[in-house]
């Protein structure tokens, strides 16, 4: 498929294509885990065609079908026009959900469309702030042994399966012919402290190396999850006599593909702290001008990159990085607490190269 823009989707449904329509096991397992309570509102995002949204409003739910591809807004409701589903034009990564209909829903799903969310972390943060006491949210996706390898865009393997669960304390998978039916619910308060965690013994040369914090035009800070089951901001080691400005941009643009000017890149204090014994050093480093989107460009390191809002950054469901986390709290202090121990040497206006 390869579609990663509004642009590209509304041409697929103006060009008169579909996707996989909604099948009798997703039908019966809807209606079976998901029933809807009085008054029920449920909130469909991605919604293509509406097939989904037209069996929620069968089911006895009122609701908000929302998808960001004009096109599919028209055919879906040329196809139904039921009182009972509301269409809307609406971009789940970038519009703000105070824009929705209603602030709360009782089930907020994604049907074949969660492979496509970039910052799915995010996303799910805001998203299960609108589910209601008892509310539930369902994401139905292909899952990546199933399909071919041209396909693996549109699917989810285990990892990212195990990553969607995390941090809700029930987590029920079901087949759907095919397909995994997720269903989400009482979701776990953030902990108290962020969880840190070390990811492998280092090498001799592992003693020095970058941390740099990537932040968007809104303050989101980019993170990694790694293959190693732990989120880490892009940076790396040096390289013998290389500025740590120098590095930062290097490992930014070799990890994610993102170009930055070393000129524009601020040191903003060296880290030092330990691991199994052997002295570890960090320059702490910021980014706020680049071009170019994140990409994974090693996937046996990284599985994918995301922009998290900082306040969510204590409540993650899997550890930070160490370095990573002393990075962060080194730009934006407070944040994150029970951090371990760091001996942090900023570094002033004067002192700055």
């Amino acid at each position: 498929m390869g579609y990663t823009t509004p642009g590209e989707w509304d041409a697929h449904y103006a060009g008169g294509n579909t996707f996989r329509d909604l099948g009798d096991a997703e039908r019966r397992l809807l209606a079976e885990h998901t029933p809807p309570p009085q008054d029920g509102l449920a909130l469909d995002i991605g919604c293509g065609l509406g097939a989904l949204a037209r069996h929620l409003a069968h089911l006895g739910y009122q609701v908000d079908a929302v998808d960001y591809a004009p096109s599919s807004l028209t055919v879906a409701e040329a196809r139904d026009p039921s009182a009972a589903v509301t269409y809307r034009l609406f971009d789940i990564e970038r519009d703000s959900l105070d824009s929705l209909p209603h602030a709360a829903y009782d089930l907020i799903t994604f049907r074949l469309s969660w492979a496509f969310i970039r910052d799915r972390t995010r996303v799910m943060n805001r998203v299960r702030e609108r589910l209601r006491p008892g509310g539930a949210l369902c994401v139905i996706t292909p899952v990546a042994d199933a399909v071919p390898k041209d396909k693996r865009d549109i699917a989810l393997d285990e990892d990212e399966l195990e990553l969607l669960c995390a941090d809700w304390s029930v987590a029920d998978r079901y087949d759907a012919d095919g397909l995994a039916l997720i269903v989400l619910r009482h979701s776990s308060p953030a902990p108290p402290q962020v969880a840190c965690a070390e990811t492998r013994r280092p090498s001799p040369h592992a003693l020095s190396g970058v941390g740099v914090v990537v932040t968007d035009s809104v303050g989101r800070i980019l993170l990694g999850y790694s293959t190693r089951g732990a989120w880490e901001l892009p940076g790396g080691k040096n390289a013998a006599d290389e500025h740590c400005l120098d590095t930062a941009v290097r490992e930014l643009e070799e990890e994610t593909g993102l170009k930055a000017d070393p000129s524009e890149a601020r040191l903003q204090a060296f880290l030092m702290d330990s691991t199994d014994g052997v002295p570890r050093l960090t320059a702490a480093v910021t980014v706020t001008t680049f071009t170019g989107e994140p990409t994974v460009t090693e996937p046996h390191l990284i599985h994918r990159w995301e922009w998290h809002e900082p306040t969510d950054l204590p409540g993650l469901a899997q550890p930070l990085f160490t370095p990573s986390a002393h990075v962060i709290d080194t730009v934006r202090p407070g944040l994150l607490t029970g951090l371990p121990p760091v001996h942090r040497y900023r570094i002033t206006t004067a002192d700055a190269p």
